[in-house]
């Protein structure tokens, strides 16, 4: 049963806000658009003219106020539009929004058509522009350059823009101009006595809800009205102030019926539980760009980057626009949002915030000629040619194919291609008025007939004006009648066949409303996948939300100190290939509003996207336990999409509400009368207030109802204002400038834009700062040994690329010439350019801001020359990087990891000279204090110590330099053997380097003491963190031995030295005769003698979490200072725990299992102490025995146990374990290398770790008879209860696989 409704009441309850009419306005004639770009190559046809809002009504409306300027400029964002009769002046239709600051929106709808001008003074100003224009193209045309010459290189970014995008002409001029340059609009230009001209207008309603399919229709019938041979059946005042007044917003969940001029219009509302409206057809946003496109730019969006679309039809920009942020349920746009940027906004795209705007070209306009203040982190979308650019280092979707797969059967589903370029361009509004405008009529004379409440016309008079339209001789008929007041016979007859014809629709709809349907269908089942994703992905994101505040007071008074959201255990809790988006999504705004709304929550009513997006997962616990696809990342189809479709279906099948129908009304008889083409000036005093009736007095009485209850309530909660205030703060934290002000265009308002751009810029970067600062410090302090980690190498790499982005958008912030995409390379650039040519007129190449970087312990080391150009050639020499923005984000990733990018960028904008050639006076890197403080927050992240270039560009060619360096007694320090190297890293291995022998060096350090030692220099592809070095000789000559204090190692490009440690002998018949060792590296901090905060220390992180710096065990391993039982069980449960612990770890983040096992603290150095316990080391002629000693009498034992008779000795079950243990101790001493007894220790307990036979060895060792003979009887070998238990201890390592790199098992044959 359909209801009737009146939608009079207060404003916020009705479907439209304002009726708007603009164009020219003839008293104050043609005024030149000078905010627009103005081309005056251009013929005056083609040049920009300002509009004017010529009418609106009503006046205003408190909760949305009227703002001219921005609805002016929206209505007709590129100004007036000339034509000639020659010209195609079919009408356009478009949508706009206004975003206020406070992010809420309205929408605007506008129907443009062309209306002929009437004022003599306008078409004779015409036609003297033209022929001024006329005679200077004859007197220039001999010599004239191409119009692109218009933008100098001189002028900024910004104005070269405004040029490119007028150079070409519109499409009605360039077909009629052949290959000449264009003097008019056609071929013979504007003569005001042969041709008539005509001006563009338009016709607009602003909604509070985007209901677009209705505002068209209703404002297409408008302008039927105005152009049909007959008058409408009542004043046009009628149906606007029933559109403004009469006609409601459905309520949630229900259907509307109301009346246009023609026809009756439908729309419908979703429900509280479903999708929010979206009346965007989304069908045609797919189709301009094709499904993988589009899954492109949608990451683009949810990733925060800038966005620019780019299309000739404005309605394009807008479908696009918002059926992308319509995808992004349940998270919401949080920067700026300009779906059309009208010419006179340019200078928005200078914004250095995150945006997504849309942008008109011009027909023929060259994609390279649109120069673009930024694009480093563009993502550039060209609608009408369906192409795409995308920002470098882009993460994908998750499941991109899958997801795109199933987008596209729903597509199909419909009869859509999912691949882009299938559109048919936006249908022109005029092509109904031919074959549609009879049925339109008839149809709604017909409902008008039918409905007895509508007492304005007779049904007869109805009958006749639906039959005579458009038959000529039925019309001289009506004539005839009128005058002699006699009735046409049949007319009822006649009436009722042309009802029966017009009924064409499906199920009594006409084919308009089918189309809506279908298109409503589609939107809502493609919604429903992108929706469906979502949940999957974040089903359980509640147990990670940090809800900590006893109140929302106190929760946003330290809301910017707190954190909201576990971000560690979500990604920890997430499927691997979801990582890469994921760990970049949870940082965004829309995340962090998205998440602070669940927070706020507890106190509030929740938001209405997150209401629906909670009932959502709540309803799919219910129906399935997600528990166990946990960590699956296998595709889940959405199911909802029949039962989504349905719901609307019913809704426009039955209607709810039907509005009260347009009616006459009490006005002044005369004015506003009918005259075809020409849209009427309409009676302001009757549109100008709606009618006071029982259901504004209901809508008043209920809101006085809800003032009182707030009253009421205002004093027991905090003070009102005060709590919106931080409401908004909170919910703007991080967010620059959300929406600038488009009406007020001054140049204080302008300069007050750029300053907030500025503070939310180093807002930004001391956020950002503090945060990676934080995070690192936090994973740090875990590895020696506080608390738990809470940041992941992808979360790491994440921020650094963050602070990549931000550095790009401050170094475009303000350029006044845009070279190359990348603004910070283009700068660096520059500077180099100049500091070279410096350094060729100068004689001391050294002096330009370069220093020497000393380093603790880099004795024979020589100092390496640190500046911004050495740091840039090292970035040039990478041929693996193509493109400039590589190269600045590679730049800014290698100084932070020498801890040199603060001091790079200050030495970069020391040169004053040059930001000023190339930056406006309000840009960030122009105002001084900001800078200061800019500089000051990235000195900061100089106290930890990042991997970041090192573990990212993982195929360069890196040069090396290893220095060995003998015990500083000089006839050790001599060797006749030729030495050799080979250098390891979590990457790889440098194969062995042969040193040519005696190539001893002797350096001085600062007390000129001598050192000597031997240097070798190497070029290998990136090895990582490097972690152990092999060194070794072939024991030829007279003096064979070699005493080595340790070997440094350091990457020429990075700066990073490492130290590895060796104190012992290499040669035969000395130490345990070994001659070659495995040392194990530990990473040098560098110190500078300046500027202590930059030499700001961390602890070693190459020591690992396995070199554990909590107890001193390490520091009792010297002689004399022998460890007790409990530290020695202590020590093998810790480097067994942590060989866990790195198994724990995603395979990216593990770093070298190598220390663990060999390094101070590891495996192999707790289980010596275990073998050294007890052990009767000194034997006659006080030669030492080794633990590998005690090995191999075992084994001789074991072999020779048939022969001696004591095969009773070993336990029969122990058999294959004897067997193994003999092979592998055997292969071991057959190898061909000469790595001494503790270095066969070493590999063996590494084998046996690797082949998970340590826990059946060790009984072996503890009960065979050689132990009574070589240990006390105290040892711990001989306590069967530790040796138990360690058995225990050492078995928890069999479920996980040990890799052995290939430089320790060498020559092994097993």
């Amino acid at each position: 049963m359909s209801a009737t409704m009146s939608g009079s009441g207060s404003a916020p309850c009705r479907f439209a806000h304002y009726f708007i009419i603009c164009g020219i306005d003839n008293e104050t004639g043609l005024e030149p658009d000078a905010l627009a770009g103005e081309n005056f190559d251009q013929s005056p046809l083609k040049r920009t003219f300002k509009s004017k809002v010529l009418a609106h009504y009503p006046e205003n409306i408190e909760c949305s106020p009227f703002d001219q300027d921005a609805v002016n400029m929206l209505c007709m964002p590129k100004g007036l539009s000339f034509r000639t009769q020659r010209d195609s002046r079919t009408p356009q239709f478009h949508s706009f929004l206004i975003t206020r600051e406070d992010g809420s929106r309205t929408y605007g709808f506008v129907h443009t058509f062309y209306e002929e001008v009437t004022s003599p003074q306008i078409c004779s100003a015409m036609q003297t522009l033209h022929q001024m224009h006329q005679a200077e193209h004859n007197t220039s045309a001999h010599n004239c350059p191409s119009s692109s010459s218009s933008s100098s290189s001189s002028s900024s970014s910004m104005d070269s823009l405004a040029s490119s995008l007028d150079e070409v002409e519109s499409p009605s001029s360039s077909s009629s101009q052949g290959g000449r340059r264009s003097c008019g609009c056609s071929g013979e230009g504007y003569d005001s006595v042969r041709d008539t001209l005509y001006v563009s207008k338009a016709m607009c309603l602003i909604t509070p809800m985007p209901f677009m399919h209705a505002c068209k229709r209703f404002l297409s019938q408008m302008h039927l009205a105005v152009t049909s041979h007959q008058p409408p059946p009542l004043p046009l005042e009628s149906y606007v102030y029933n559109i403004l007044y009469e006609v409601p917003l459905p309520p949630p969940g229900r259907s509307l019926k109301f009346h246009g001029v023609y026809e009756p219009i439908l729309c419908q509302r979703p429900g509280v539980g479903e999708l929010p409206l979206a009346d965007f057809p989304l069908g045609e946003a797919f189709r301009l760009l094709g499904v993988e496109n589009l899954v492109q730019l949608f990451t683009c969006v949810l990733l925060e980057m800038q966005i620019l679309l780019y299309s000739q039809d404005y309605q394009r920009l807008m479908v696009v626009a918002e059926g992308i942020t319509t995808l992004l349920f349940p998270f919401q746009w949080q920067h700026v949002y300009v779906p059309i940027l009208p010419a006179s906004l340019l200078h928005f795209l200078d914004a250095p915030v995150p945006y997504l705007m849309g942008l008109q070209s011009k027909e023929g306009t060259d994609r390279s000629k649109l120069e673009l203040p930024q694009e480093a982190n563009l993502c550039f979308v060209d609608v009408d040619n369906h192409c795409i650019e995308l920002p470098e280092d882009f993460p994908q979707f998750p499941n991109r194919t899958e997801f795109i797969q199933e987008l596209s059967e729903v597509l199909l589903s419909f009869g859509l291609s999912p691949t882009e370029g299938n559109a048919s361009p936006e249908p022109a509004v005029s092509t109904q008025s031919s074959t549609l405008e009879k049925e339109l009529k008839s149809t709604s004379l017909r409902e008008l007939v039918d409905d007895k409440r509508n007492g304005n016309l007779g049904g007869e008079a109805l009958d006749m004006l639906e039959l005579l339209q458009g038959n000529p001789t039925l019309e001289r008929l009506q004539a005839l009648a009128k005058r002699t007041g006699v009735k046409v016979a049949r007319l009822e007859a006649l009436a009722a066949g042309q009802k029966a014809v017009g009924d064409e629709g499906v199920g009594g709809r006409s084919p308009v409303e089918e189309e809506e349907l279908r298109n409503a269908k589609l939107n809502v089942q493609l919604r429903e996948v992108f929706a469906a994703r979502f949940a999957t992905m974040f089903a359980d994101y509640e147990s990670f939300v940090i809800q900590n505040s006893p109140d929302l007071e106190s929760w946003l008074t330290n809301r910017e100190q707190m954190h909201n959201f576990d971000k560690a255990s979500f990604l920890s809790d997430q499927p691997e290939p979801y990582l890469p988006f994921l760990s970049h999504f949870i940082e965004t705004q829309m995340f962090a509003t998205f998440i602070d709304n669940k927070i706020m929550s507890q106190w509030e009513e929740k938001e209405p996207l997150l209401r629906v997006f909670d009932g959502r997962i709540e309803k799919a616990r219910l129906y399935n336990v997600r528990a166990p696809s946990l960590r699956s990342s296998v595709y889940q189809k959405c199911t909802v999409l029949k039962e989504s479709a349905q719901a609307i279906e019913q809704r426009l099948r039955k209607i709810d509400h039907t509005a009260i129908h347009p009616h006459l009304l009490d006005m002044k008889i005369g004015q506003g009368k009918y005259q075809q083409g020409f849209f009427p000036k309409l009676q302001a005093d009757v549109l100008a207030s709606g009618p006071t009736n029982k259901w504004s007095n209901r809508t008043c009485s209920t809101q006085r109802r809800v003032d009182r209850h707030r009253q009421q309530n205002e004093h027991l909660v905090l003070d009102n204002d005060l709590k919106e205030k931080y409401m908004q703060e909170a919910r703007n934290l991080g967010k620059n400038l959300r929406q600038p002000k488009l009406s007020d265009l001054s140049p204080a308002v302008i300069a007050q834009t750029n300053w907030k751009f500025v503070e939310g810029l180093l807002k930004e970067c001391k956020m950002k700062t503090k945060r990676m600062l934080v995070e690192k410090m936090g994973r740090e302090a875990v590895e020696l040994g506080h608390g738990e980690a809470n940041i992941t190498g992808l979360e790491e790499n994440t921020l650094i690329a963050s602070l990549c982005d931000l550095l790009e958008r401050i170094w475009s912030h303000g350029l006044l010439v845009k070279q190359g995409k990348s603004a910070l390379w283009s700068h660096l650039l520059q500077y180099q350019a100049r500091e070279e040519k410096n350094e060729l007129l100068s004689e001391s190449p050294v002096s330009n801001g370069q220093e020497r970087r000393k380093l603790e312990s880099s004795v024979g080391l020589p100092a390496l020359r640190v500046s911004v150009i050495q740091d840039m050639r090292h970035i040039q020499n990478m041929g693996e990087i193509k493109t400039d923005v590589g190269r600045a984000r590679a730049w800014i990733r290698l100084s932070l990891e020498k801890k040199l990018l603060s001091q790079h960028l200050k030495q970069l904008l020391s040169n004053q000279a040059l930001t000023k050639k190339l930056y406006k006076r309000y840009a960030f890197l122009r105002c001084e204090e900001e800078k200061e403080q800019f500089l000051f927050h990235l000195l900061s992240l100089n106290a930890v110590d990042y991997f970041c270039f090192t573990s990212v560009f993982t195929t360069i060619m890196i040069p090396y330099r290893a220095v060995i360096i003998p015990i500083k007694k000089l006839s050790n320090t001599m060797t006749t053997s030729n030495p050799w190297l080979c250098v390891s890293g979590v990457l790889g291995d440098s194969g062995t380097l042969q040193i040519t022998k005696n190539v001893l060096e002797m350096t001085f350090d600062s007390a000129f003491r001598p050192h000597t030692h031997i240097s070798i220099a190497f070029k290998r592809q990136n090895l990582g963190k490097l972690t152990t070095v092999q060194l070794g000789h072939d024991n030829s000559g007279l003096l064979a031995k070699w005493l080595v204090d340790c070997v440094m190692v350091r990457n020429e490009i990075t700066g990073h030295t490492y130290k590895f440690p060796c104190g012992r002998w290499l040669g035969k018949g000395v130490d345990d005769g070994s001659l070659e060792r495995v040392l194990i590296g530990e990473f040098v901090v560098p110190c500078n003698d300046d500027e202590g905060g930059r030499g700001a220390k961390t602890p070693p992180l190459q020591r690992s979490p396995s070199q554990i710096r909590r107890i001193s065990i390490t520091s009792l391993t010297g002689r004399g200072n022998k460890p007790t039982t409990v530290q020695i069980q202590e020590s093998i449960g810790e480097a067994v725990n942590n060989i866990i612990k790195h198994f724990h770890k995603p395979e990216k983040e593990r770093g070298s299992l190598t220390v663990l096992l060999c390094g101070e603290g590891g495996l192999v150095w707790a289980l010596e102490q275990f073998f050294q316990h007890g052990f009767r080391s000194a034997r006659i002629f006080q030669k030492n025995v080794f633990v590998w000693d005690f090995y191999e009498r075992v084994v001789a034992l074991m072999e020779n146990a048939d022969q001696i008779g004591d095969l009773q000795e070993i336990p029969e079950p122990l058999g294959p374990n004897c067997e193994s243990f003999c092979r592998y101790v055997n292969a071991v001493n057959n190898m061909p290398r000469n790595i001494g007894k503790d270095g066969k220790f070493q590999l063996l307990v590494c084998l046996g770790a690797r082949d998970r036979l340590l826990p059946q060895w060790l009984p072996l060792l503890a009960e065979g008879p050689v132990n009574t003979r070589m240990y006390e009887e105290n040892a711990l070998l001989r306590d069967k209860l530790t040796v138990s238990s360690l058995v225990g201890v050492l078995e928890t390592l069999n479920d996980f696989p040990i890799t052995l790199e290939t430089s320790f098992t060498k020559s092994v044959e097993l």
